[in-house]
């Protein structure tokens, strides 16, 4: 079949109009800082100090504070210079450092114009001066320097022959390494500032990692104060950190330049709290929009939105920072919304004074709502009947009539199937108790089962692969740790598998997590049943998991949460009740946001199975707000789905306007995204009425329906589908790629099916004429009817002959390699 070079030139896609909404630039503000003392700003609407509650503790103990203005249009100000401090009493301030005077109460206020704000400050124990903490004092300041980084001493082999355990996930093995492992100490308890310990670190010896502070500094001076004390090791009697908090929890910065103060509070065990700042490690996510100095200082940069954050111990804390322009007046575009999501969306939107783009057109929600719920395209019986239909309710409709088709349950047990791995595997599951669990979960979507209910059962099955297809999950991973990483990942949105050997460097889970959460799969039993096709899962009511560092056993305990008792009852029961519990903070808001990102392209949280403090929502509220839903709901999966699509940040057009063309975080328009591996190839086959064969499956069974994730074609295969290998949502790819284009070009799947199906050849002798055989084509594959600059150079193409059955196969060839056709918009 020829293609036409000139016809492949011409666009088959409909151009989109482009919006001109919103944002116009103006003059600063008159009521700006002026060259010399700040002056006030005069639209300040609220004023805050932070902390919001101040304890000392001790005669050495401080605490920094600052003072926030919030201004009318949502922007915060970092006031704590301009504001009028006062205390008395118990306290003194020095600078913005407030220092303890003598036991007792008073108050902190912060006087900013007519605005006002206070924080109650309590201080004990002025006569105690406690000694400097090995595990609080001194190994935070290996964190702080990046001395136990992974491209310094905490390296697996250490530098320079000195090694510290990797973000100081093992303090005794650190104390131990620093004070005796080497006949000539690192520590001189004699001669302190002549510590090893102390001299490379202020650069008085050479040190491969070069001078890190200065002799005089606060840093050195504590070391020389702990050696000098006789580097002693408190790690077994300190108290723990229990919480670190970061302030201010949320900021909004106007102009490149502006800065921002943040200090860190932690609180421990014994009840007690200390200002961090100078022993925290401070980071941001986006250095390009807030840049964050070793102090605690921010500085806005490009607008965005960046998440800064404080390390301390094993605990991160993140601040939510948005970066706006100076000098833009938005105007909003008033808009009554849909529901909930359409009212948190909304408030994002205007905080980043972001217009949303417009609705799409009927034809473009059809198409999109039919490929996502349900993995079709719009028939033209479908099309007809939606576009005659003139109905306000028409979309809602349309949303509950794909929601009850059979097809909707094949595309989310497909989904549910890449999750879990559903596939062979050689020597471990055989097809029998591999399709028994597909159709497990098939049956368990299809019938509506809550998927807090799906996911207790599944955790907790136990019998014969044959009997309880469920059980099929512990087959396909075998080891402790590999299940627990894969639970975890999977119904958590969590990965843990960096605490296997190290504390999680930027989140909250430390290798006693890890083995504890572990501890719950400790103890599946597996023997062959008289089938040998046929595993059977049991609870064998023995074995521990033990920690990797001092090999210890480790009881069960929930993640972030509590020991449960297991003692007379399957741990994994006993988790799956905490994991699916409406009040576990993980489960729903997980399960909510991979139910998000499968309609809108991208998650509130992103990627979907990463959730984690440095790797913030870009939405909270909205965030919380769905898996809130999802729980009102009972875990109705249609129920969720029925709201997101129905909500306008769903329905909206991919074109951009002047607000968001460079959004992708915030849901102000559609992203375009490539149409799944197997879907496309069961859109292909239906345009073309050219059926697959698929092994174990009838002729004209869809892609979609295959259920060995070990089975693949070279189509599926290229366009992405996921091999099963890891339960990472990354596995099903949907970027487009050069190989991709390659085999729709010049490869014979889609001539071939145009061929075989024999469409066009049979509407012309069924008596149609070209201009509707191209109505159709375009119907068929793009959900519209071409447009009047489109048909009249088409009808150029195809001429005024009899029947042009090539010419017409080389629009429907060239419609099936168009984008519009590729992806769903």
């Amino acid at each position: 079949m020829k293609i036409p070079a000139t016809f492949l030139i011409c666009g088959l896609i409909t151009a989109m109009a482009s919006f001109a909404v919103g944002a116009k630039t103006s003059s600063p503000p008159s009521d700006l800082a002026p060259a010399g003392k700040p002056a006030l700003v005069n639209d300040v609407v609220s004023l805050a100090v932070y902390p919001p509650e101040i304890v000392l503790d001790d005669g050495d103990d401080y605490q920094g504070v600052i003072a926030v203005a919030t201004r009318a249009n949502g922007v915060t100000l970092d006031v704590s210079d301009q504001v009028d401090w006062a205390v008395d009493g118990a306290a003194r301030l020095e600078g913005k450092r407030l220092l303890p005077v003598a036991d007792g109460a008073t108050v902190l206020r912060a006087a900013y114009g007519t605005h006002q704000a206070e924080a109650p400050v309590k201080v004990a124990g002025v006569a105690e001066h406690p000694a400097v903490s090995f595990r609080h004092d001194v190994m935070p300041i290996f964190l702080r320097g990046g001395c136990n980084a992974g491209g310094c001493h905490g390296s697996s082999r250490g530098k320079d022959g000195f090694r510290l355990s990797l973000f100081g996930f093992d303090p005794a093995g650190d104390h131990f390494r620093i004070t005796r492992e080497q006949a000539v100490r690192r520590v001189s308890v004699s001669i302190p500032e002549e510590s090893l310990l102390i001299t490379k670190v202020v650069g008085q010896v050479p040190h491969t990692g070069g001078k890190l502070f200065e002799p005089d500094s606060v840093y050195a001076k504590t070391l020389r104060d702990w050696v000098a004390a006789g580097a002693q090791s408190d790690v077994a009697a300190a108290p723990t950190v229990t919480r670190v908090d970061i302030f201010p929890p949320r900021v909004v910065m106007e102009g490149e330049g502006v800065k921002q103060q943040y200090i860190a509070v932690a609180h421990y065990s014994d009840g007690k709290s200390r200002d961090v700042g100078d022993l925290a490690l401070f980071m941001s996510n986006n250095e390009s929009s807030a840049a964050i100095d070793a102090n605690g200082l921010a500085t806005a940069g490009a607008r965005g939105e960046a998440f800064v954050m404080a390390r301390f111990d094993t605990h991160t804390v993140g601040s939510q920072t948005l970066v706006l322009p100076q000098g833009v007046e938005f105007v909003p575009k008033e808009e009554a919304p849909a529901n909930y999501i359409d009212e948190l969306v909304g408030a994002k939107l205007r905080t980043m004074r972001i217009n949303p783009s417009d609705l799409c057109s009927d034809e473009e929600f059809l198409r999109r709502v039919s490929l996502d719920v349900a993995g079709q395209l719009p028939t033209r019986a479908e099309y007809e009947h939606f576009m005659n239909d003139s109905s306000p309710q028409k979309r809602a409709a349309k949303i509950d009539e794909l929601l009850e088709r059979k097809e909707f349950a094949e595309i989310w047990a497909l989904k549910w199937s890449e999750l879990l791995m559903v596939k062979t595997v050689p020597n471990r599951i055989e097809y029998k108790p591999m399709f028994l669990y597909s159709q497990w979960i098939t049956r368990q979507i299809a019938n509506g089962v809550p998927l807090d209910e799906m996911v207790r059962n599944l955790l907790g099955a136990s019998g014969g692969s044959f009997s309880s297809p469920a059980v099929n999950f512990y087959q396909i991973e075998e080891t402790t740790q590999k299940t627990a990483e894969n639970v975890a990942q999977i119904f958590l949105g969590t990965r843990l598998q960096c605490a296997q050997c190290h504390n999680h460097p930027f989140d909250r889970w430390t290798m006693d997590d890890y083995y504890s959460f572990t501890a719950f799969f400790a103890q599946i039993g597996r023997k062959t049943a008289e089938d040998y096709r046929e595993t059977i899962i049991f609870d064998q009511r023995g074995g521990e998991a033990t920690h990797l560092v001092d090999g210890r056993p480790m009881k069960p305990k929930f993640l972030g949460a509590a020991e449960p008792d297991v003692s007379t009852r399957d741990r994994r029961v006993v988790l799956a009740e905490w994991i699916t519990s409406p009040e576990n903070p993980y489960f729903a808001v997980n399960v909510a946001n991979r139910v998000w990102a499968h309609f809108m392209g991208v998650g509130v949280v992103e990627p979907v199975d990463d959730v984690r403090v440095s790797n913030p929502a870009s939405n909270p509220e909205l965030h919380a707000k769905l898996g809130a839903k999802l729980v009102e709901y009972k875990y109705d999966l249609r129920q969720l789905i029925r709201d997101i699509c129905n909500s306008h940040a769903y329905q909206r057009s991919s074109q951009p306007n002047e607000t968001n063309d460079t959004d992708s975080r915030n849901f102000a328009r559609s992203q375009v995204r490539r149409i799944p591996a197997e879907v496309l190839l069961d859109c292909l086959c239906a345009v073309t009425e050219a059926p697959e064969k698929y092994p174990g499956l009838p002729m004209g069974a869809r892609a979609v329906q295959i259920a060995d994730g070990g089975l693949s074609t070279y189509f599926l295969t290229t366009f992405g589908r996921a091999p099963r290998v890891t339960v990472c949502a990354c596995e099903a790819k949907s970027e487009p790629t050069l190989s991709q284009a390659l085999h729709l070009l010049n490869g014979s799947a889609v001539q071939d099916k145009i061929v075989q199906g024999k469409l066009v050849e049979t509407m012309l002798d069924g008596g149609k004429q070209p201009n509707e055989v191209v109505d159709e084509i375009y119907l068929r594959c793009l959900g519209r009817k071409p447009t009047a600059a489109e048909a009249t150079r088409l009808a150029e193409l195809y001429g005024a002959g009899e029947k042009p059955v090539g010419e017409l196969q080389d629009v429907f060839w060239a419609v099936l390699n168009s984008r519009e056709f590729l992806f769903n918009k």
